[in-house]
């Protein structure tokens, strides 16, 4: 995945251009960051991937975009094709000849790419664990389960995470809250200074308390009433009405679109059905039952939602490769990891 002959260059670079311990900026990657910080907020704020790693991943393995894998195939984080890749490539060669990498239609395609490449693989399944300002357990984490070969990777990541103060990004979510927590402070002194003034001038009658009271609870009941919250043991999901959107979903239930994308194991491409659960909590290790026959129709995904599952325990428990799907008639177990 990564170029080891690039991988030398960029060391060399940082170490001849390294003052005490500090490596220089430099202007190519200020450009880069400024073109692509968005794209790695983006994608922090729906996947939890620390937006500082998603940055520093793109200007190691892009050469800050100047490498041929992003330049001729909008490839900034190196991946390649691997047997689920049904999309244009790329052939150049890396650690072997002729290897097969992805090709974008553009670098934002790329960057989402990236994120659902970590998100659906069982083995960085560990590192979404971590909070998305821990870039140094994410640049630990990267290195430990084998995104890259280079022994160095860990200390390149966190070298351009410091250096170009990219970790300002990772608290992108937790500024916009402060913000919103702000203007409602504000917003509150505003309304208690009126309703001080208010009350010095008159105060309000009982009957009119009781109506305004009355009606709050209408309202109340009336917004409970449009979107019905059931169980799955103590997982709470919804059931999709036609019409929905993540969007309006997210809006009617108080969740961040990345939590409703996470929880059900989706894309922010994939549609949603009417009548399928959508669940608003994160579904468990393993189900209430014991197994599942595969019936006409049936995917690893469908089952995962009926069964309130995750999706890569329910491959892991069957040996099953994340790609692939069940045939009719096979038994599935839902707690027990079958024997090899």
């Amino acid at each position: 995945m990564f170029n080891f002959l690039k991988i030398i260059i960029l060391v060399l670079f940082l170490n001849l251009s390294a003052i005490a311990g500090n490596v220089f900026k430099n202007e190519a990657g200020n450009k880069y960051i400024q073109q692509f910080k968005n794209h790695a907020i983006k994608e922090m704020l729906l996947y939890n991937i620390p937006a500082s790693i998603i940055l520093a991943q793109g200007m190691l393995e892009s050469g800050n975009g100047t490498s041929d894998l992003a330049v001729h195939a909008n490839n900034h984080f190196g991946i390649k094709c691997h047997e689920d890749w049904s999309g244009s490539t790329f052939i150049k060669n890396d650690d072997t000849k002729d290897e097969c990498f992805r090709k974008y239609v553009s670098a934002d395609e790329s960057y989402t790419d990236h994120s659902l490449f970590l998100k659906s693989r069982a083995r960085y399944a560990q590192l979404f664990e971590l909070n998305h300002t821990d870039y140094k357990g994410w640049a630990i984490g990267l290195k430990k389960v084998g995104y890259a070969t280079e022994k160095n990777y860990t200390q390149l990541l966190m070298d351009l995470i410091e250096t170009y103060e990219l970790f300002q990004y990772d608290l992108s979510s937790q500024a916009k809250k402060k913000s919103k927590n702000d203007n409602s402070k504000k917003l509150a002194q505003q309304l208690n200074a009126e309703e001080i003034k208010k009350e010095k001038l008159k105060k309000e009658s009982s009957k009119k308390k009781i109506q305004l009271e009355d009606t709050a609870k209408e309202n109340k009941i009336t917004k409970s009433n449009q979107r019905e919250i059931l169980r799955s043991g103590r997982v709470k999901y919804i059931i999709v009405k036609p019409g929905d959107t993540f969007y309006k979903i997210a809006q009617e239930t108080d969740k961040d679109l990345w939590q409703l994308y996470k929880f059900n194991d989706l894309s922010p491409t994939e549609k949603i059905i009417p009548g399928n659960r959508l669940y608003l909590q994160p579904k468990k290790r393993k189900a209430k039952e014991l197994i599942h026959i595969v019936k006409k129709g049936d995917t690893m995904k469908s089952i995962s939602q009926m069964y309130c599952i995750k999706l890569n325990q329910l491959y892991r428990k069957n040996n099953m490769r994340e790609w692939e799907e069940p045939q009719i008639g096979q038994q599935l177990n839902l707690q027990k990891r079958k024997q090899k």
